[in-house]
């Protein structure tokens, strides 16, 4: 079932076409009106009551005009717009508005299926027409509206835009501003994000599932998944779909989807892949909610399987529904009101706070193996294939909401949405941990903007935790899923035994921790009261000796300290006798003690945990856990930061000029150092004073007016020349001396001096390179480096993801290897203005995508100042989504 197209007129702007998700999470596709939408005009408004039709009409208007009907979808989608949406091949919503008193003002009138009301869909089309409006040049909507109609006029009050109300003739008269204020914006967001959330839920939440393709066969996917589903005690109905078969398993099978007598909101789909599209088209007439795709057999064999690959999202979006897959394992959710195991795996995984999303298939089994063998329970598991509808941004979102999970875990072997993904992770990361593991499968290349590096800083902006194993992975999540991040990097230790102690110490300054030390006077108390030979230093070893009273007393001590934000406790027994009660000990001191994460380390015990103590069996990966958990603690701990304060006016024309020069050469060029001087003066930097010359005589003139000393830098010289011979003059502080110097250059460069940059000489200092990159998949990247002659011109460049907020500038120059010059006491550099220009550079780079490269190179950092010296840019055309500014599901 899908749309059937007709002859569309040549102004139809197809860019607004978009399948959105709805306030309860069904999908519907919303488009503007065409001529051939005149039948389902005419079906729509025949199953409408007549409260609704005099609701929109003002009239029992049970018949439409035909020539009525042609001005209803015929619009010039400029002046009259109307935008409908769509399930199936079926008309459930319109809305319009027409030019009204003045060029500026336009109606607006809306009318919703009655079947569909409460949905958010009179919501949406406001949305979509008020974006329209805005881009024909309308700044009002007026809506005239009987007063009984409260839901309507609650539409246009809850919708997030400027309302006034008034009262003429009986009728309630609305007008709507339509600039976009930032509360407005916040709500349109916060709407697409519950309701792209829900779409998940409709998935992943079944009260019944049906199993289309569960085969009598053992061995086959669809008998497999349909056991695991009965074996997993799933708490609805599963209804086996096998058209061959009365019964699988036992259980009375059906020979369609249609077939099935009651309900059915998840259909999970084990068919071949050329017979996916049908079962779909027939789980859109069951009215299922979503679908779980095991078949393989599309993108991943080539183009004619991804050509089915999108014939399927397309049906199912069309018909209100959502996908996983294809080309899946399987999907569990073990909250107890579910109990859904969908996945080829034979064990489901424990229940527990931990949600995990995949594209790997055979990796996905042997982490279920794995969370089971170390205890960790988990809230949910996704396998989502070849993620072709529902990605990891979507399951992030839902995740967010979700009361049942605490932690999420990815494993990312590709970005979707590289800056949705950054946005909503960012969000969510203050909220709850998301760690991460990220394959370098994506890297294209290295060099100065190696994808690697590019992948690093935008997973450290959002706040992931980024490790580097899938074991890793899962450590960072036990020592989360039921404590909190420590709010420092001080780590107490205690252990009996001298050995292992060291092990942890070690392990600990690897990981960024501080050891806690206690004083001379605390040391020497508690010395008094543990076993003979016990030490301590930069831990409390107990000696072998040790009884759990004396685990209890050094840790009393410890947790005393103001430095103690994180606690590891290891206990290697001479003997079995103990492990329960010093496990007691650990397990009282974290009740006691809630705000302060514990790792334990217990040679000898299997269990995975001792309360919410996670235990590990060696000391250096329980301090791998813990430094990472305090790395994003420290991240979660700081304020998000502040955007540089830019002219938005100067912005404007920044713009203008990058779309002068790109009008005049499509293709891209390198801009004039004059026009690169303008755009970073539209964000508030200022290169060194300067002028270009074409004669010894004009240089002194541009000397004098900029002050002396000056450098002469000829056009021609090489990028690093540094001599007269070869273009460069330095410190020159007369006019006899500039000339001299001038004349030099011109004896020796011949035709190449052209044209020189005279500039006033900056402070010396030491030199680094500030660059922005466009990258076609994270898009704008900001990198910095050691600048000047000294560096060489393929150094790697420490980078961040734009926009760059005052913090993340720091951030980046923390991550610098140039961080301990910067901060060198003994120069007193102005570091703090170094990340100034950062966030300045990259407030540019996200105003105006269309700038591909910007080099400043050297930047002179001194004791007083940054100095921007040479500068260079490139613009090309910035391949973009041409859609609209409005909410819709990704491609």
């Amino acid at each position: 079932m899908t749309e059937a197209v007709a002859s569309i007129p040549p102004q139809y702007p197809a860019r607004w076409e978009a399948d959105v998700a709805l306030a309860d999470g069904a999908t519907v596709r919303v488009r503007p009106i065409r001529p051939d939408d005149r039948e389902r005009l005419l079906r729509f408004h025949s199953r409408q009551s007549d409260q609704s039709i005099y609701y929109r009409f003002f009239s029992a208007r049970r018949h439409l005009p035909d020539n009525e009907v042609d001005r209803l979808v015929t619009v010039d989608y400029r002046d009259r717009m109307a935008f409908i949406a769509l399930l199936g091949d079926e008309m459930i919503g319109v809305a319009r508005y027409d030019q009204w008193r003045d060029p500026g003002e336009a109606e607006v009138a809306f009318f919703t299926d009655d079947e569909h009301h409460g949905r958010g869909l009179a919501t949406l089309l406001l949305e979509y027409l008020a974006v329209a409006g805005r881009e024909n040049g309308f700044h009002t909507f007026t809506a005239v509206v009987l007063p009984e109609n409260r839901r309507m006029i609650n539409v246009f009050r809850q919708a997030g835009f400027q309302v006034t109300t008034g009262f003429a003739d009986g009728l309630v008269e609305v007008k709507l501003g339509l600039e976009p204020t930032d509360e407005g914006e916040a709500r349109i967001a916060d709407r697409a994000r519950r309701a792209e959330a829900r779409s998940v839920e409709r998935i992943l939440n079944p009260s019944s599932v049906a199993i289309i393709g569960a085969s009598r066969n053992q061995g086959s996917i669809g008998h497999e998944v349909f056991c695991r589903v009965l074996d997993g005690d799933f708490q609805g109905p599963a209804y086996p779909v096998n058209v061959e078969a009365d019964h699988v398993r036992s259980v009375r099978a059906f020979r369609t989807i249609l077939d099935v007598p009651g309900d059915v909101d998840t259909a999970i789909i084990a068919v071949p892949a050329p017979e996916v599209v049908d079962v779909v088209k027939a789980c859109a007439l069951k009215r299922v909610r979503g679908l779980i795709v095991l078949s393989a057999g599309f993108a991943e064999t080539g183009p004619e399987g991804a050509a089915l690959e999108r014939q399927l999202v397309e049906t199912a979006r069309l018909n209100g529904m959502r996908l996983i897959g294809p080309n899946c394992l399987g999907v569990a959710n073990t909250d107890p009101d579910v109990r859904m195991h969908a996945v080829l795996g034979r064990l489901a995984p424990l229940p527990g706070r931990v949600a995990l999303s995949t594209q790997s298939g055979t990796l996905g089994l042997a982490v279920l193996d794995h969370t089971r063998a170390i205890g960790l329970g988990m809230s949910a598991f996704v396998a989502m294939g070849n993620k072709s509808d529902v990605s990891g941004n979507d399951l992030i979102q839902y995740w967010e909401e979700d009361e049942g999970t605490s932690v999420i875990l990815l494993h990312l072997e590709s970005f979707g949405n590289p800056r949705k993904f950054h946005r909503i992770a960012r969000r969510v990361s203050r909220r709850k941990p998301i760690v991460a593991v990220k394959t370098e499968a994506d890297v294209r290349s290295g060099g100065v903007w190696a994808a690697g590096a590019t992948t690093g800083a935008l997973l450290a902006q959002a706040g992931v935790i980024r490790v580097d194993t899938v074991e890793e992975l899962f450590d960072v999540a036990q020592v989360l899923v039921d404590q909190p991040p420590p709010s420092g990097n001080g780590v107490a230790i205690v252990t009996n035994s001298g050995g292992a102690a060291s092990l942890a110490a070690e392990a600990c300054r690897g990981a960024g921790l501080q050891l806690v030390e206690l004083g001379d006077e605390a040391s020497g108390e508690l010395l008094g009261q543990l076993p003979l030979g016990a030490r301590v230093t930069t831990s409390v070893d107990l000696t072998y000796g040790a009884t759990p009273d004396h685990y209890r007393v050094a840790l009393d001590a410890l947790l005393a300290h103001p430095d103690t934000n994180a606690v590891m406790v290891f206990h290697a027994p001479p003997m079995p006798d103990g492990l329960e009660e010093v496990a007691g000990v650990i397990s009282e001191m974290a009740d006691k003690h809630p705000d302060i994460p514990f790792v334990a380390t217990q040679l000898g015990v299997q269990t995975p945990s001792i309360g919410r103590v996670p235990v590990f069996r060696f000391p250096e990966r329980a301090a791998r856990a813990l430094g990472r958990a305090a790395a994003y603690g420290a991240w979660r701990s700081e304020p998000e930061g502040t955007l540089p304060d830019v002219d938005p006016d100067r912005l404007a024309v920044a713009r203008e000029l990058v779309a002068a020069r790109l009008a005049a050469s499509p293709g891209g060029m390198t801009l004039d150092e004059e026009d690169v001087v303008s755009l970073l003066e539209a964000v508030g930097l200022q290169p060194i004073a300067r002028g270009l010359a074409r004669s010894a005589d004009e240089a002194v003139e541009i000397a004098e007016s900029i002050g002396w000393p000056v450098v002469v830098k000829a056009k021609g010289r090489g990028r690093f020349a540094k001599s007269e011979e070869t273009g460069l003059a330095l410190d020159l502080h007369g006019a006899d001396e500039l000339r001299a110097s001038w004349d030099r250059m011109v004896a020796s460069l011949g035709d190449r001096m052209g044209e020189a940059l005279v500039q006033k000489m900056g402070r010396v200092g030491f030199d680094v390179r500030v660059a922005v990159h466009q990258d076609p998949t994270y898009g704008s990247v900001v990198g910095l480096g050691r600048g000047g002659s000294s560096a060489g011109g393929g150094d790697a460049l420490t980078v961040g993801i734009v926009p760059l907020s005052d913090l993340e500038a720091r951030r980046l120059v923390e991550r610098s290897p140039l961080h301990d010059a910067l901060t060198d006491d003994a120069q007193a550099l102005r570091i703090d203005a170094v990340e100034d220009l950062l966030a300045r550079v990259a407030a540019l780079a996200d105003a105006i995508p269309e700038l591909a490269e910007l080099g400043l190179d050297p930047v002179l950092v001194s004791e007083t100042a940054v100095a921007i010296t040479d500068v260079s840019a490139r613009i090309a055309p910035w391949v973009v989504d041409h859609g609209p500014a409005v909410r819709r599901l990704g491609a």
